[in-house]
């Protein structure tokens, strides 16, 4: 039962964080001058608007059947460049509005937290009160995964994006190549790189980004109870 619980506690923050993040896409292009993801819909907390059968649900499953890293995708947000003000810098803009928006989110759950966790004790049961606390924490930790697992320089991840600007001539030549193999190169990071040398890329990774991050806001959230 407590796993079921921890499943659907987690499935919640992700989707949550997925819609979340495909929306400031979208609202980011809008503000930047593309309207396409907004008379698309994509400019919405429905979580229909953004979940893709495939990336959302059924991968993530797989993945946690095989015992490996789990990561998730929803539809792509249309942005076109020629549409934006200033197409290179909007780009990076577009691009960074999703990350952003998760480390706003995990910032507002560690404030509500640290504002909520004394009244919630006092006015409800301990095991209540343990479960919603539970959900914040894991909430914080799956936005920020999302938020750091994106900001990766590999595509199609929001990172890869972000570098185009400041590539010039046979480099980004070679980085639009790149984008053609990304669902590859994703898992050969993921679950080959680890196989062959035993080193977990994205553990390490998010033991210098995701967790120092968690455990200050975590920390930050019970601060002075």
């Amino acid at each position: 039962m407590d796993t079921i619980v921890s499943l659907l506690i987690s499935a919640c923050a992700v989707i949550v964080g997925i819609v979340v993040h495909e929306s400031a896409h979208a609202l980011a292009a809008y503000a930047l001058g593309d309207a396409t993801a907004r008379s698309r819909g994509r400019v919405s907390l429905n979580p229909l608007n953004h979940i893709d059968p495939f990336g959302t649900i059924l991968l993530p499953l797989l993945m946690l059947a095989a015992g490996g890293p789990v990561f998730a995708f929803a539809k792509p947000v249309p942005v076109y460049l020629n549409n934006l003000k200033h197409p290179k810098r909007d780009e990076v803009l577009v691009s960074a509005a999703g990350p952003a928006s998760n480390i706003a989110l995990a910032c507002l759950a560690a404030a509500l937290m640290h504002a909520a966790y004394g009244n919630l004790y006092a006015s409800m049961s301990f095991a209540l009160a343990s479960q919603i606390m539970n959900f914040g924490a894991t909430f914080i930790v799956i936005n920020l995964s999302l938020a750091f697992f994106n900001l990766i320089p590999i595509p199609p991840l929001d990172g890869s994006s972000i570098i185009v600007p400041f590539l010039k001539g046979k480099a980004l030549a070679n980085y639009y190549r790149l984008q053609q193999y990304a669902m590859p190169i994703l898992i050969i990071v993921l679950y080959l790189l680890p196989m062959w040398t035993g080193i977990d890329v994205i553990g390490r990774y998010f033991d210098v980004t995701v967790y120092p991050l968690a455990e200050w806001l975590l920390n930050f959230a019970i601060a002075g109870i």
